[in-house]
């Protein structure tokens, strides 16, 4: 892919990772365990791994992470977000690199939705001194197979699109 139009796919999609996860703070989930979102912007995560490899992918993330926290002021928010979108990301990249092949980016989606829980009740851990806080851990698994699943589904649906469609996004 060349620079230019690599550069350009890579401010695309942190706009549309940084729009998704601001939107995603105005939705009210009807769950009590808090941490639980839909995690939208992972879908970004995922056509970044995709379509442009790992090292646009975690700057992709990193980004978004940044600029939402800046958007919505709160560094706090920021450590939740960075930590379980690089641990998220981290997980992801690796299931595409070694199993791409015989998994579906469904199910990769599904362990990075994991992923992301865990590294935020990790943070969540360190702050409140006490790793009992991984009682929410099977709730936050739940949700993250929920999401993590119609997640997979959108990236799928979007990449398989995209490479379809628009001559771009073919390397």
């Amino acid at each position: 892919m060349h620079n230019t139009k690599r550069l350009v796919i890579i401010a695309l999609f942190i706009a549309q990772a940084t729009t998704l996860s601001i939107v995603e703070g105005f939705i009210t989930l009807p769950v009590t365990v808090p941490g639980v979102k839909l995690g939208l912007a992972n879908v970004i995560t995922l056509l970044a791994i995709l379509v442009l490899g790992w090292k646009d992918a975690l700057l992709i993330v990193s980004l978004r992470c940044l600029l939402a926290a800046l958007y919505g002021g709160n560094p706090i928010g920021f450590l939740f977000s960075i930590t379980g979108g690089l641990l998220s990301t981290f997980i992801m990249v690796l299931m595409w690199r070694f199993f791409g092949k015989q998994i579906s980016i469904v199910a990769i989606s599904l362990m990075g939705a994991v992923g992301h829980n865990i590294g935020q009740l990790f943070v969540a851990s360190l702050m409140v001194h006490d790793f009992r806080i991984y009682v929410y851990l099977p709730v936050l698994l739940v949700s993250a197979l929920i999401t993590g699943y119609i997640v997979g589904i959108i990236a799928y649906q979007t990449h398989h699109v995209l490479l379809k469609n628009n001559e771009y996004f073919s390397s």
